[in-house]
This record gives C-alpha cells, structure tokens and sequence, in this order.
C-alpha cells in the first residue's frame, strides 16, 4: 500500500472524551510515529509538505488540530497546560505507546508540557522557533509584530515579516513556502477563527510572563533537538540557548539568516537534521 503525501491524505477523526479530533497520517505506516504541534492559528495546512514528507520516509507523520483548531470540536483553551492535556488525550485515544513529538512554536510549548506531565510515551523531542515558559521577552510584542499576527485573514506579506528575515533570499524562500503550503486543494480545513486565536493568545502570554526559574525543564529527561532561526522575532533566539543549558540530553542547531519560519526556509536541511536525530540509537 501507497504511503499518504501531504496532498491526498485524508481527514480522519477520532472522539476523545467530549471532542472530535481532525487528524491525518502521511508517511510510512510503519516505524514510530511522530505527532507535529503547529504554531499559533495554525491548522493542518500550515505544515510544509516537503518536510511533512521528507520526515515519512522513515515513519508515520501525524498531523492533527488540537481542541477548537481547524475542523477539531470544541472551545480552545486558554492556558498550555489544558492544550497540552487535551493533546494527550487525543495520543492516548490513537493508542499510541511511543512517539516523538515536534512542537513548532506555540507547538513548542504543548511538546514540552506534554513531556513533563505525561513522559512515558515521548521517546524523542524536537523543539522548533519556540521557548521555556517564562523565558526571554516572550510576553509583549511591538504593534506592527501583533498587528501582522493576528490579521483575520493571513496574507503574504505578513507571513514574510514574521517568520524570514529580510534579506531576498530569506524572502523569496517565504514566497517559495507559501506556494507549497496552497498545493492541497481539497479537503481543507477551515482557517482558525478569532476566537481560537484569542485563546491561543492568552495562552501564549501567559506561558511568556517572565519569573521562571526553568527548573520544569530539567525534568525532560528524553533526548531533545533544539532548533531556530538565528534572528527570531516571534519566539527570540535567546530562549533555544536557555532550553540548551537547562535540557539535560538536549542539542542545538541554529540557521542562518533566519527567523521562526526557519524550517520552511530550509526545509530539505532541517529534514536531514530532524531524521538523523530521531533515527539515532538510544
């Protein structure tokens, strides 16, 4: 049997406790699996094919919408804590024993709450463009950065500003994202409303208050890869470092002239890198 791509896999669900889940598999559907946790008002279209696929050579990619995200049912929660609950109750009703997690971003923070409060099941973890709660200028934005973020309807040009630096090959790797992020065409899931966004955006301030000691951190016991733009203005730069020094197994890779779309700017080298960490004996 033909593995699902990113284009044709189709749109599963699965009820957990009051909620209907959205999710899809791409890949093989062999290997241990690895959940991706998008960033904020993303669904499952805002993931790269090139890396969705490039990470199901080796196994089954899950892409899902967490609670009140996308076509999932549902009123989104307003802390990281509940996102993160919600989002092992959706493992657990997959049955799944053993998985890596990615986090991107907001992801980010879900993967490594999920990790403290539930860490049986993660074998591995990366985290992407993403920080420690309390971390380093996390809690406040400029106006242009808040205006670009929550536009109801998200157009290029903001996306080119939040996520790529400004140099033209940071830029034009943007245009080249946007336009494989739109080649799935049917079967897709309505855009995150307002309301969402705003749940995802208290949520977010409150993970960024600083004051904490990054002791949580120190119980993530589990091999984790560490990656980010070297010039981030969403989730800054800084925080990869502070995950760095406080993670115990934990190793960094920052990219060049890059921002927090870094993965979609190298998506072919952030594969790599991604694969050869999973794939590494324990």
């Amino acid at each position: 049997m033909s593995a699902n791509t990113h284009i044709n896999a189709p749109t599963q669900f699965i009820e957990a406790g009051s909620i209907r889940f959205a999710y899809r598999k791409i890949g093989k559907p062999s290997g241990i699996p690895i959940l991706l946790l998008g960033h904020f008002r993303a669904t499952m279209e805002n993931w790269d094919p090139t890396i969705t696929e490039g990470l199901g050579q080796d196994r089954s990619v899950i892409l899902f919408s967490n609670t009140g995200v996308g076509a999932t049912s549902g009123k989104t929660p307003d802390t990281v804590l509940q996102m993160a609950k919600d989002a092992i109750m959706f493992i657990e009703a997959l049955g799944l024993k053993q998985l890596d997690l990615l986090g991107f971003s907001l992801g980010g923070f879900i993967a490594q709450q999920i990790t403290i409060i539930r860490p049986d099941p993660v074998r591995r973890l990366v985290l992407a463009g993403t920080g420690p709660e309390g971390g380093e200028d996390m809690a406040a934005y400029p106006d242009h950065v808040t205006k670009a973020a929550i536009n109801e309807i998200p157009v290029l040009e903001d996306f080119l500003l939040l996520f790529f630096s400004q140099s033209e090959k940071s830029q034009q790797a943007g245009r080249d994202f946007w336009e494989r992020r739109h080649l799935r065409i049917s079967d897709v899931e309505p855009a995150s409303s307002m309301e969402t966004m705003g749940a995802q955006g208290k949520a977010i301030a409150a993970w960024g208050v600083p004051g904490s000691s990054y002791s949580q951190l120190n119980k993530i016991n589990q091999p984790v890869l560490i990656t980010n733009g070297n010039n981030d203005i969403m989730v800054p730069t800084s925080n990869s470092y502070l995950m760095f020094r406080h993670i115990p197994s934990s190793k960094l890779i920052l990219y060049p002239d890059s921002g927090h779309g870094f993965l979609f700017q190298y998506p072919s080298e952030f594969v790599s890198d991604v694969r050869e960490f999973l794939n590494q004996a324990l």
